[in-house]
């Protein structure tokens, strides 16, 4: 139970850590310098909090021969998904951009279980999680998509928008999501084998602040800072560490209860705190009252976790 309150908790902080992003990227005028803002706060962070508990930041430079490379990807493969939302959003939209990549995020997860891919515990397939996994999806759907698809039938407007490529930029979003997974399967997999799932949190969150920094380095985005009529909100600054918890929290869950569980538990968590950000207007963002469809998708992905956990 304790396992699945920290994956919710986890999960809830997600769409609070884009909003957050969102408004620093208003304020420093590109998604690039924010995202490279935010890793940087989270990796700092992160370097405190393992010096605190691990008194060191340091490894064996034995591991870079006795370990497989791939273990040193996840804050790359963090980089590339949270890239790849911005590059979907202008192309499929709101609901797109976040059925998509889950949808990646959950068939990945279970073939991380399946075929215990980057050393994760092995969980064969059963009709039983697979059926779980498809819950997942409809209250995914339920929860983002179908107050939308209700309104577009009574008002007979169920035609497709007219984009080029739109079943292209679909794939796009299923892979990012499959490389979301595999990037909490990895840093799962550090944690093990450095025996400290902060640390694993911390190499991961350096990693993909380097990654930014090239990026900024070759891309050259304008630094704008601008100033609301308010001014600018303190807590702008939190995205990074919210992430850092973020990560942290999935390389500590996955050696306990596998990728695929802890992809669902967070997923859970994530859709829940999308909803309480829109309920409430969180964050200085849009308020949108949450539905009776959207409390039933909450419940059908609730239903899910506890049927890929009993069975």
């Amino acid at each position: 139970m304790l396992m699945i309150l920290i994956g919710v908790l986890i999960g809830i902080g997600l769409p609070m850590q884009t909003s957050i992003n969102s408004r620093l990227k208003v304020a420093v005028g590109s998604p690039f310098l924010a995202s490279l803002t935010s890793f940087t706060l989270g990796t700092i962070f992160l370097a405190l909090i393992t010096i605190a508990l691990d008194h060191s930041l340091t490894f064996s430079g034995s591991l870079f021969s006795s370990q497989p490379i791939w273990i040193w990807f996840g804050g790359f493969l963090g980089v590339v998904y949270l890239t790849s939302n911005i590059l979907l959003f202008p192309k499929l939209g709101s609901v797109q951009t976040v059925i998509f990549p889950i949808m990646g995020q959950i068939i990945m997860g279970l073939v991380i279980d399946s075929f215990g891919l980057f050393d994760s515990i092995l969980k064969p397939l059963s009709w039983t999680r697979l059926f779980g996994a498809l819950l997942v999806i409809a209250g995914v759907i339920c929860t983002v998509a179908m107050d939308n698809i209700i309104h577009k039938v009574h008002h007979q407007t169920l035609s497709e928008p007219k984009k080029s490529g739109l079943m292209i930029w679909r794939i796009a979003g299923i892979i990012a999501g499959m490389l979301g997974a595999s990037q909490t399967a990895i840093n799962g997999h550090l944690g093990v084998v450095l025996h400290s799932s902060v640390k694993a949190a911390f190499i991961s969150f350096f990693v993909g602040t380097v990654t930014l920094i090239i990026i900024v380095l070759i891309t050259h985005p304008q630094l704008k800072l601008t100033h609301s009529k308010n001014g600018n909100p303190w807590w702008m600054w939190l995205g990074g560490l919210i992430g850092a918890l973020f990560v942290f929290g999935n390389a500590y869950l996955v050696p306990i209860i596998g990728t695929g569980l802890a992809v669902v538990i967070i997923l859970v968590g994530q859709m829940t705190g999308s909803l309480l950000v829109d309920q409430f207007g969180l964050l200085q963002s849009k308020k949108n009252p949450v539905s009776l469809v959207q409390i039933i998708g909450i419940l059908i992905m609730i239903s899910c976790v506890a049927l890929i956990r009993l069975f």
